[in-house]
C-alpha cells in the first residue's frame, strides 16, 4: 500500500508538471514543443530540464551535497571561518586563470570571470561534490578555441548552453558511475595530448611571436610558430620567463598564499622597468576592447558585473549579430557534445581525487547536474563553458574547506574583483598569463604518471595512451576517447578471452570418462575457441564431463558456441554439465536449452555425474 501511495505522488507530481509545460507553451502560442521560433524552444528545452530537477525526476535530490554540508551537518561558525579563508584563497588563484583561459579560447578576459563567477555559484549550490571549485578549465580549450573562432562570442555560448543540456541528461539518466569504466591509460592519455596543444597554444603570447594567423591544424601550427621564431620580443619573453620562474620556484618557500599573484606581481614588475625603458609589450588593456549598452567604449575589462544577455543575440565571428537556426545549432551540437563529455570526466575525476583526499564519497549524478544547471545558466550572463577544476578544488581542500559554502564565497569574490580590480587587471601582460597557462598544462600533463605507465605498465597500456595522445593533438579528443576506449576493449577483451580455459580436474580417473573445468566466462571471443580445443580433446572419449562451477558469464555468442558443440557431438558421445552458476543457467534457461536422452545430460554437481556415469558404466559391463 504504501508503494502504492509513492508511485500514486510521483505520477501526481509529475502529471501537474506536464500540466504547467502545456500551459506555459499555451500562452506563449504554441501548439508543443516543435512549433514556434528556435529561441523560444531553446528556453523551454532549458526549463523542461529545470522542472524535472526541481520534481525529483529518477529519484535524484536537487542540492545534495549543499544541503549535506551546511543543512544536515551542524554549520558552525568556526567551519564558516575555514569556508572564507578556502575561499579567498582559491578565489586568487581563479581570478588571472580565468583571464588567461579566457584569453586562450579566443574571447576577452572578462567572460573568464563571468564564468568563474556565475558557472561557479551555480554548480557550488546544486551539485553533488562537497569541495569542487567549479569554472573555465584548461582542458575546454582545444574545443572552446575553434568554435569561438567559427561561430564568434554568439557561437560559443549557445554550443555551452547545449552542452549544459547534454550534461543534464546525463545526470538525470544516472551516467555518474561511467566514468569509472574509462580506462586509466585513455584519460592519461587525452588529458597528455591536451597540455601539449595548450603549452604549444601559449607559444605566441610567451615570446611575443608576431603570426598574421594562426593554423588551425596542430603540424601547421608548429610550423608557423617555428617560422615566427625571428620576432620574438625580447620583453614579452623575459617577462613570461620571470612570471614562470617565480610559479616554479614559490612553493618551495612553503608560503601559504597560492604563487599565482606573486608571479603576476612579478611580471607587471618587469614590465614596469621595460617601459622605463621604452620596451612595449602586449598587456590586456592594448589587446582587448568592450562596447558598453550606452555605446561608450573602453579598453580592458569593464567594471561591471556581468549583464543578462540571450546568447544568439551576440555578435557571430565576422561582427555580425548571430542567425540563429538549426543549421546552425546542428553544426555546434558535436562542439558541445564533446564539451559535455569533457565536463563530465573532468568533474568526476575532480570529485574522485577529492573522495580520496577528504575520507567523503560524493554523488555522481547530482555533480552532472549541478554542472548541466551551471552551464546552463552561465551563457545568459556571459559565461563560457565550465566545470570542476581539480588544481583549483584540491587548493580548496588544502586551505581547510567543508562545504560548498567555500565555492560560493570564491565566486563572490571573483564577482567583487570585476568591480574593484578591473582597470588594474587590464595592466596585466599577454606573456605572464600565458606562462601561467604553460605552467597549468604541465601540471595537467602529469608527466610522471605517463613515464611510470611507459616504464612499468603492459604493452597493451602503453599502446593505448600513446594512441590516445597522439589523437589528441593531431584531431581532436573525441576520436581519442572513442578509439581509446574501443581499442582497451578489445584488448581486454582478448585477454579476458586467454585467461578462458579447459583444465583437467586432479585425480584418476577412468579411461572412457574425460573429465574438465572450464575457467572464465564463455563469451563470443572465447568460446568458439575453447569449444574447438573440447572437440579435439573429447574424441578418444564416449563420455565428456565439463565443470562449469567457473563460468562467470554465458552470453549470446557463448551460447551459440556450445548449441553448435552439441549439435556436432558424435550420437555415440553423452556430454554431462556439472554446478551450473546462476547467471549461465538463467541464460541456458531462457535459450530452452533442455537435456537430450543420452546426449546432453545436466547434473547439480560434479561428484552426482561421476556417480552416474560410474553406474553406467558398471551396468554395461
Amino acid at each position: 500500500m504504501k508503494n502504492r501511495r509513492m508511485v500514486s505522488a510521483l505520477n501526481g507530481t509529475a502529471g501537474r508538471a506536464e500540466q504547467a509545460h502545456r500551459l506555459m507553451l499555451r500562452a506563449a502560442g504554441i501548439r508543443s514543443g516543435r512549433d514556434g521560433p528556435l529561441s523560444t524552444r531553446l528556453f523551454f528545452i532549458a526549463w523542461s530540464c529545470f522542472s524535472m530537477k526541481s520534481h525529483r525526476i529518477n529519484g535524484i535530490r536537487p542540492f545534495s551535497a549543499l544541503i549535506e554540508a551546511c543543512w544536515r551537518e551542524k554549520y558552525t561558525l568556526p567551519r564558516f571561518i575555514h569556508d572564507v579563508i578556502a575561499g579567498i584563497t582559491v578565489g586568487i588563484i581563479a581570478i588571472p586563470l580565468a583571464m588567461a583561459l579566457a584569453i586562450a579560447s579566443g574571447v576577452p578576459p572578462q567572460y573568464g570571470l563571468y564564468t568563474s563567477a556565475i558557472a561557479g555559484l551555480v554548480i557550488a549550490l546544486s551539485g553533488g561534490s562537497r569541495y569542487s571549485v567549479s569554472g573555465p578549465t584548461a582542458a575546454f580549450v582545444v574545443i572552446l578555441y575553434p568554435v569561438s573562432q567559427q561561430f564568434g562570442l554568439s557561437g560559443l555560448l549557445l554550443a555551452t548552453l547545449l552542452s549544459g543540456v547534454f550534461l543534464l541528461l546525463m545526470g538525470m539518466c544516472r551516467l555518474g558511475r561511467l566514468i569509472e569504466y574509462i580506462p586509466l591509460p585513455v584519460t592519461l592519455g587525452f588529458t597528455s595530448g591536451i597540455a601539449i596543444t595548450i603549452a604549444t597554444m601559449q607559444v605566441k603570447d610567451f615570446f611575443g611571436l608576431t603570426l598574421a594567423h594562426v593554423p588551425e591544424h596542430y603540424t601547421d601550427k608548429v610550423v608557423a610558430l617555428v617560422n615566427a621564431l625571428p620576432t620574438l620580443n625580447t620583453g614579452d619573453t623575459l617577462i613570461g620567463a620571470t612570471t614562470l620562474l617565480v610559479l616554479i620556484v614559490w612553493p618551495k618557500f612553503g608560503i601559504r598564499v597560492p604563487g599565482h599573484l606573486p608571479a603576476l606581481l612579478a611580471g607587471t614588475a618587469v614590465m614596469a622597468a621595460l617601459s622605463s625603458v621604452q620596451i612595449n609589450v602586449a598587456t590586456i588593456g592594448s589587446q582587448f576592447s568592450y562596447l558598453l549598452a550606452d555605446g561608450s567604449r573602453g579598453q580592458g575589462i569593464p567594471a561591471i558585473l556581468p549583464q543578462f544577455v540571450l546568447p544568439w543575440q551576440l555578435p557571430a565571428a565576422d561582427g555580425h549579430p548571430a542567425v540563429l537556426d538549426w543549421h546552425t545549432v546542428s553544426q555546434l551540437l558535436p562542439a558541445a557534445f564533446s564539451m559535455a563529455m569533457l565536463g563530465a570526466i573532468e568533474s568526476l575525476l575532480c570529485a574522485v581525487v577529492l573522495d580520496g583526499m577528504t575520507g567523503r564519497k560524493h554523488h555522481p549524478s547530482s555533480e552532472l547536474l549541478g554542472q548541466g544547471f551551471g552551464n546552463l545558466i552561465a551563457p545568459f550572463f556571459g559565461g563560457i563553458t565550465a566545470t570542476a577544476a581539480i588544481a583549483r578544488s584540491a587548493a580548496n581542500v588544502r586551505a581547510g574547506a567543508s562545504s560548498p559554502m567555500a565555492a560560493v564565497i570564491h565566486a563572490l569574490l571573483v564577482l567583487l574583483s570585476l568591480l574593484v580590480l578591473a582597470p588594474w587587471l587590464s595592466y596585466l601582460p599577454l606573456s605572464a598569463m600565458a606562462a601561467l597557462l604553460l605552467l597549468v598544462a604541465w601540471n595537467m600533463s602529469e608527466a610522471h604518471k605517463v613515464v611510470d605507465i611507459l616504464r612499468r605498465a603492459p604493452r597493451d597500456d602503453i599502446l593505448v595512451l600513446l594512441l590516445c595522445m597522439t589523437l589528441t593533438v593531431l584531431f581532436d579528443m573525441v576520436i581519442a576517447i572513442t578509439v581509446g576506449i574501443v581499442l582497451a576493449s578489445l584488448l581486454f577483451m582478448g585477454n579476458v578471452a586467454r585467461m578462458t580455459r579447459l583444465s583437467e580436474l586432479p585425480g584418476t580417473l577412468p579411461d572412457h570418462r574425460l573429465v574438465l573445468r572450464i575457467n572464465g566466462p564463455l563469451f563470443f571471443a572465447a568460446a568458439e575457441r575453447l569449444f574447438s580445443e573440447l572437440m579435439e580433446r573429447a574424441a578418444p572419449y564416449p563420455t565428456v564431463i565439463l565443470q562449469w562451477d567457473a563460468v562467470s558469464v554465458l552470453d549470446a555468442g557463448g551460447l551459440n558456441a556450445f548449441r553448435r558443440f552439441v549439435e556436432l557431438l558424435p550420437a555415440e558421445k553423452q556430454l554431462i554439465i556439472t554446478d551450473i552458476p546462476f547467471q549461465p543457467l538463467k541464460t541456458l534457461a531462457r535459450a530452452n536449452i533442455s537435456p537430450i536422452a543420452n546426449r546432453l545430460v545436466f547434473c547439480a554437481t560434479l561428484e552426482q555425474a561421476l556417480n552416474d556415469t560410474q553406474v553406467d558404466a558398471e551396468r554395461d559391463i
